[in-house]
């Protein structure tokens, strides 16, 4: 049966839905008893015929520890399996990372991409987190001129600059407590974990199977923390370490000095096709020369900051390092930024809403670092290298956060059934060792190592035989490895055509 348009009653249903997130009368909020489908907003893709994906939302509570208070909408999509029933094993929930990914087109995006076993097996279950996407999406206003165009250099130097950085770490979290104040405290990864089971609830299903991406593994380990015996079939793939976010957030950054330092190696191999000199020292003062021209005087609004972030994202993924090799090719010869420039704006609507929510959900998981230790930090980071990409650095700003969080998020129970952790050997973006301190968590667990390889997401990403055939018979058929396994990866990549 063909589905209704796209545009109709569920998605006033969703917008309906994130309106009343503080009801006038909150002790009139009843629950949603199940999960009614229907037609899903424009942002989530239809999939390839004969699939087909469908759309609804769950009340919950705000706070889980007051059941009876306030309520949020959660949107939820599914697309169903497609093999026999005796082929089903349930619902797989998925979750793209951030915090602040949404998704709900996940479902979609994701499935494509999934072994045809694992398609036929599970209905591909996506959902936006509270606080994201159509889920009461989180809202910090100017959040202390983040963004702003060009953005003020992100890389501190000399007593005035980490005065102005300080202060605009305060800025942003007071632009967050003014504009999100009353949820502040309950958009936490363990508040969503309680969301999940809420889903698998209204699903009618025993147990949730799981796979989460970067940021979706550590939900999926405060989901194992929280309901271990609800724990169907979890992969936590490219996995963020146990640790603070503050404390993970340092980790990163040290990471990706050593992977960029990796790409200057290995664009200075090409140097017949980038032109940015066959020395690995060429490329990096290459790349000094155009940080320094930008920061000195933007293009068209593209600064140090709008650079940083560009570099951010091509440095987790090999198949980019052709584009910011060519952008910076392009910016000496000319001073055009187009290569550079990333194809939606950083001041979008769903890029505030991922901003603010990322770093609420930080400041809500754990404790926070104090002013000085973020500068302290800084500038150990800068001992390494004077130039370091901080733009992942997100947890600073809880160092001025209104809400402090009692504890910290639980994450891996003893009493979880053996998972199945995924992650690249040279990940810039969760480094491997977190997911080796994360398995200490999860007995009888194991780990399964794309070894030379250099990109962020693995499983059904990387088209690695290895690592989807193990991931596929784990999922379909329960069959946790014998020991930990290690794949041969790609190496680095070829570079692209021009």
């Amino acid at each position: 049966m063909p589905l209704p348009s796209r545009r109709t009653a569920l998605l006033c249903a969703l917008a309906a839905g994130a309106a009343t997130l503080f009801p006038a009368n909150p002790a009139q909020a009843a629950p949603t008893p199940g999960l009614r489908f229907g037609a899903c907003p424009d942002s989530v893709p239809a999939p390839p015929a004969p699939d087909r994906v469908e759309c609804g939302t769950i009340a919950v509570p705000l706070d889980w520890n007051r059941p009876q208070g306030r309520r949020v909408e959660i949107a939820v999509s599914r697309v169903p399996a497609t093999g026999t029933p005796a082929e089903r094993r349930g619902i797989l929930l998925v979750n793209p990372g951030g915090p602040g990914g949404s998704g709900l087109p996940y479902a979609v995006t994701k499935r494509v991409r999934l072994p045809e076993s694992v398609r036929r097996s599970y209905d591909v279950i996506g959902f936006d987190p509270r606080g994201v996407g159509h889920s009461a999406p989180a809202d910090c206003g100017p959040m202390g001129g983040l963004f702003d165009s060009p953005g003020a250099d992100p890389v501190p130097v000399g007593p005035t600059a980490e005065r102005a950085y300080l202060a605009s770490l305060r800025d942003m979290a007071d632009d967050c407590a003014r504009g999100a104040s009353g949820v502040l405290p309950y958009l936490s990864t363990e508040q969503t974990a309680h969301d999940m089971d809420a889903v698998r609830a209204a699903l009618g299903e025993p147990s949730t199977s799981f796979l989460g991406v970067s940021y979706g593994s550590y939900l999926g380990a405060a989901y194992a923390a929280l309901f271990p015996h609800r724990v169907g079939r979890m992969v936590l793939d490219s996995v963020v370490g146990p640790w603070s976010w503050y404390a993970f957030d340092v980790v990163q950054s040290r990471a990706l000095l050593r992977q960029r330092d990796t790409f200057y190696a290995w664009t200075a191999a090409h140097a017949d096709r980038f032109g940015l000199g066959g020395r690995t020292a060429d490329v990096r003062e290459a790349y000094l020369r155009v940080r320094r021209g930008l920061a000195e005087r933007p293009v068209e609004g593209f600064g140090a900051a709008e650079f940083d972030r560009a570099v951010y994202r091509a440095l987790g993924r090999t198949e980019r390092w052709s584009g910011l090799a060519d952008g910076l090719r392009a910016y000496l010869r000319d001073g055009t930024v187009t290569g550079l420039r990333p194809a939606s704006p950083f001041e979008s609507a769903s890029s505030r809403n991922y901003e603010a929510a990322n770093r609420i959900v930080k400041c809500a998981d754990g404790p926070a670092p104090t002013p000085a230790r973020v500068l302290t930090d800084i500038r150990r980071i800068r001992r390494v290298d004077p130039q370091p990409v901080l733009t992942g650095m997100e947890a600073s700003t809880c160092a001025y956060w209104r809400y402090r969080p009692a504890h910290r998020t639980p994450l891996g129970s003893p009493d979880a059934p053996p998972l199945l952790l995924v992650a690249s050997a040279h990940d810039p973006v969760t480094p491997v060792a977190g997911a080796r301190e994360l398995r200490r968590l999860l007995p009888g667990s194991r780990l399964v190592t794309l070894e030379n390889d250099y990109s962020h997401g693995v499983f059904a990403s990387r088209g690695n035989t290895c690592v989807d055939d193990t991931v596929a018979a784990y999922l379909v058929g329960g069959a946790v490895p014998a020991g930990d396994v290690r794949c041969t990866g790609p190496g680095l990549p070829e570079p692209s055509a021009r």
